[in-house]
């Protein structure tokens, strides 16, 4: 296969190096990521300054290109003038962090796997439940074996793969679900400082989920679940839209 690789950790990101050892063992692998940290950025895409692309190398050789942008930018920037469009798949990762739940609409990770799907390619977020001293190893095994195993579904349909990988040795991690992403509120906490010169400000310093149903990706990746997630862009919703257009709301023309 000819996969697109890219993160939201920065290029030289150990999550981003570590699937690219493993998946360049069996595919044709092609690195366009951002040159720094872009993590929580979203879907934004760079409009306002030029992108500008750096060759970057691993040790001796070639790696891949830096962009001075965004996930999403990456990707399009990959597709429309780097790589171009014959490419099988796009994978994003491995992030350092979950990306479940309500996050998932923050991530740069999963937002730059859904940039995949919009310009018509199947693509895979890839996520590791772990902050502190993360071992890639066993994620990026697993992402190579899916790839094997789900060839068949990657070629029929276009979507984003959400999957998240517990911080657990292989022996530990209780199976494979397939769960929706859950919609339960976060419990966020800022934490307020006051600077050397005297001026408030605050520091976003923790969250926790407040889901409780087992079978969403939040819970079923803390039981020490993989969990896999098939996302869209499609925000509509639709299940509201036979009524509001009954009630013919808001206007009269």
């Amino acid at each position: 296969m000819r996969i697109l690789l890219t993160n939201d950790d920065g290029i030289f990101a150990e999550g981003l190096c570590a699937l690219y050892d493993n998946l360049s063992l069996e595919h044709k692998v092609f690195v366009v990521a951002p040159e720094a940290e872009r993590s929580a950025v979203g879907h934004a895409i760079t409009i306002s300054e030029p992108l500008r692309i750096k060759k970057v190398k691993r040790g001796r050789k070639f790696f891949g290109y830096a962009v001075n942008g965004t996930p999403a930018d990456c990707v399009k920037i990959a597709i429309h003038e780097l790589i171009g469009p014959h490419i099988d798949l796009v994978v994003s990762g491995i992030n350092r962090g979950a990306n479940v739940g309500i996050n998932v609409l923050y991530s740069g990770t999963v937002s730059a796997a859904t940039e995949g799907v919009i310009l018509g390619f199947p693509s895979i977020a890839v996520s590791l439940n772990a902050y502190h001293d993360p071992d890639y190893c066993f994620a990026s095994y697993f992402v190579n074996s899916l790839l094997e195993k789900w060839r068949a579904i990657f070629n029929e349909l276009s979507f984003c793969l959400n999957v998240n990988v517990p911080a657990l040795p292989a022996h530990k991690i209780k199976g494979i679900k397939w769960v929706p992403q859950s919609i339960s509120p976060l419990l966020e906490r800022f934490e307020r400082r006051i600077d050397p010169h005297g001026h408030l400000y605050y520091w976003q310093c923790g969250e926790r989920f407040t889901e409780e149903n087992p079978d969403t990706d939040v819970k079923a990746l803390e039981q020490g679940f993989i969990t896999l997630t098939p996302l869209f862009f499609d925000l509509t919703y639709k299940e509201i839209l036979p009524a509001l257009k009954e009630k013919s709301l808001f206007f009269d023309l």
